[in-house]
């Protein structure tokens, strides 16, 4: 899909920024602030899951959102987050999904197969119920490099994907228009 005539479905003269931290506008921030919104959080690393929704949540204020409009759902691990997408996706309450977690290799392939099921699981989703859903899960070799990624700066997977599932919804949203 090319269309970049018009991305902005509460102001089409003006052209909605990518997920680059840019700031929302005001006609997107109210209409961002009319849905409600979820957080699929895995817990496996739970120092690191607390950031990435501190982070998300961050992400959710910029658009406009209120915390009260944002319910977070844990599971175990990455591999339950296309579970738990599909059930927020199909309860038909949230306009969008955050998905968050923390993937660092090991010594094993379990690593390679948790994080190709975990993505390709929130992109399926997303394509089968027609709800926005996010992958802000951080796939990293280190502790180091998830830490650098789990958090404040450019790096902020949980702001990131907050930013990623409302830039989708407006974008949703102007396709319907």
């Amino acid at each position: 899909m090319n269309e970049r005539a018009s991305t902005n479905p509460v102001d089409p003269g003006r052209e909605a920024e990518e997920s680059t931290g840019m700031a929302f506008s005001d006609e997107e921030r109210e209409f961002l602030a009319r849905g409600e919104w979820a957080v699929c959080v895995a817990t496996f690393y739970d120092d690191l899951a607390e950031r990435l929704v501190g982070g998300a949540l961050e992400g959710f204020a910029d658009g406009g959102v209120s915390p009260a409009s944002i319910r977070t759902f844990e599971v175990p691990g990455a591999f339950e987050l296309p579970f738990a997408a599909e059930a927020c996706a199909n309860s038909g309450r949230f306009a969008g999904v955050a998905c968050l977690g923390v993937v660092i290799r090991g010594e094993t392939d379990h690593y390679d197969f948790v994080c190709s099921e975990a993505a390709r699981g929130i992109m399926d989703v997303q394509l089968r119920t027609g709800v926005p859903c996010a992958f802000g899960v951080i796939t990293c070799d280190t502790r180091e490099q998830a830490e650098a990624r789990a958090g404040g700066g450019k790096r902020d997977q949980g702001r990131h994907a907050a930013e990623a599932v409302m830039r989708s919804a407006l974008m949703l949203e102007s396709a319907r228009s």
